[in-house]
């Protein structure tokens, strides 16, 4: 199924991998944040909690094989070709709170995302055998059509982390947090981390 996905947000700034995978990423994250960001629970999950509200999943789109891993994450590449990319609006009620894209071998696609309109969280834990989730990935991300969709100006934090079962990847997971969710979580400043490199 060939279809018209967003291009990958342009990265603006990105933390160290070895800075992500120990969480000495401190300095810069108030608590709350830090958990949204780096905590290894599930995002869907955290969004509901916050709000109140169920989240719903918009399909955006679905691509297989895909044509460019330009702007994908580097963790893809332990991915089984061919590729599927997925991307999705995360909504809660009439509000987007976050954008994702994730990348899966295709056999793992067509057995995991049988309702794709499903958050990847509640299509994985249907056989209910443990997950392994690693953050990799923390980053300032900018995009016109994400500052349409949130309706505000970026730069945005972005996340991504592989889902693992039983030693083997699964999926890559890319997400782009609104930040309306200061709102729930706090001010969260995004200037000034070149320091951090």
């Amino acid at each position: 199924m060939i279809t018209q996905l967003f291009q990958s947000p342009k990265s603006i700034w990105e933390a160290p991998t070895q800075s992500v995978l120990s969480g000495d990423v401190a300095p810069m994250l108030p608590g709350p944040w830090k958990l949204m960001l780096l905590g290894d629970g599930s995002p869907t999950r955290h969004l509901n909690l916050l709000t109140n509200k169920k989240v719903e999943i918009a399909l955006i789109g679905m691509e297989s094989p895909v044509e460019s891993l330009s702007g994908a994450p580097i963790e893809i590449e332990e991915l089984k070709k061919p590729i599927l990319k997925r991307q999705v609006w995360l909504r809660c009620g009439s509000r987007t709170m976050a954008w994702a894209e994730s990348w899966w071998n295709k056999e793992e696609a067509d057995f995991h995302l049988c309702n794709k309109n499903q958050p990847i969280w509640d299509s994985l834990n249907h056989v209910r055998s443990e997950l392994f989730r690693e953050v990799d990935g923390l980053g300032l991300v900018e995009a016109k059509w994400l500052e349409k969709e949130f309706n505000c100006s970026g730069p945005f934090w972005s996340r991504h982390y592989r889902f693992i079962r039983q030693e083997k990847e699964l999926t890559v997971i890319r997400e782009v947090f609104n930040p309306l969710l200061q709102q729930w979580l706090g001010p969260l400043p995004t200037q000034g981390f070149d320091k951090y490199q």
